[in-house]
């Protein structure tokens, strides 16, 4: 069965997001650990927790995904940033440990001109101050558009950073598929060519989830901005493929198109019935 769900808002807790989704015949989730534009993060309720992972359990929700805020800039210029960028994935990796064995997901980063070698440095040296063995959450780099001084456009630099990570067996790869687009790989006329390259670089293995959007721009463009299901340059029927590709069926899909929860549902529709 196809595990897909949306991004949900993490402000009313756990089992409500747990009962959206079932509402839109999601069986998973995303959610924001804390302000995305920002640090703060609301207090851990146990009793909400405990109710959601029966409920999850009950309904067949499965892998549930974290996303880091905005904010976290693992390789920035600034010292305190940094700091900042640590402290804040250190908290949201103990408050995981909750809801053990899901993942997190975060974008890698922007050099800011220090150069993407300095970036992948600082981002790999972060991670190997928090990662610990007893963390029972998997850790996802993002893929991302080449915005800007983003790390993570190329799938080389993905792997720079795992290979540099002490603990990399608790790290894999989030491929969102509107910025590979913008990045230049095109998974709409040839998936397989895309993913046979990132198995070469990365590894299959290490591809834990999908962000499944399309994209406002045309291939390579390095712009990021996501569109619904149809409305953009890769299309409806190149992310069904996607959704239907005998390497990828089985991995958690995650929307973060421009909707509300109903057009989240029609899009969960939508896939379902890919063939």
């Amino acid at each position: 069965m196809l595990t897909i769900g949306c991004h949900l808002s993490s402000s009313k807790g756990y089992l409500s997001m747990g009962k959206e989704a079932v509402n839109i015949d999601a069986n998973t989730f995303q959610f924001f650990t804390r302000n995305p534009r920002g640090t703060k993060a609301k207090a851990m309720n146990p009793e909400d927790v405990a109710a959601f992972l029966v409920y999850a359990r009950d309904h067949g929700i499965n892998q549930i995904l974290a996303h880091a805020p905005y904010t976290l800039n693992g390789c920035s210029k600034d010292e305190g940033l940094r700091e900042l960028a640590e402290e804040t994935m250190r908290d949201d990796l103990r408050r995981m440990e909750y809801t053990p064995g899901n993942c997190y997901n975060f974008h890698p980063g922007n050099h800011v001109g220090q150069g993407v070698e300095t970036g992948i440095q600082y981002i790999s040296h972060m991670l190997n101050q928090i990662l610990t063995p007893d963390i029972s959450t998997t850790v996802l780099l993002e893929t991302m558009s080449g915005k800007g001084t983003e790390v993570g456009k190329e799938f080389e630099e993905l792997r720079e950073i795992l290979d540099r990570v002490t603990l990399n067996d608790q790290m894999g790869v989030c491929l969102d598929t509107c910025h590979v687009w913008d990045a230049g790989y095109d998974i709409r006329d040839d998936l397989d060519g895309v993913l046979k390259q990132f198995d070469q670089t990365v590894g299959l293995s290490r591809l834990k989830a999908i962000h499944l959007n399309d994209s406002l721009n045309p291939l390579g463009s390095h712009k990021d901005r996501h569109a619904k299901i149809g409305e953009g340059f890769i299309g409806a029927e190149a992310l069904k493929r996607i959704v239907c590709h005998p390497v990828l069926k089985d991995l958690p899909f995650y929307l973060e198109t421009p909707n509300d929860l109903p057009g989240y549902a029609k899009e969960i529709a939508m896939m379902r019935n890919a063939k």
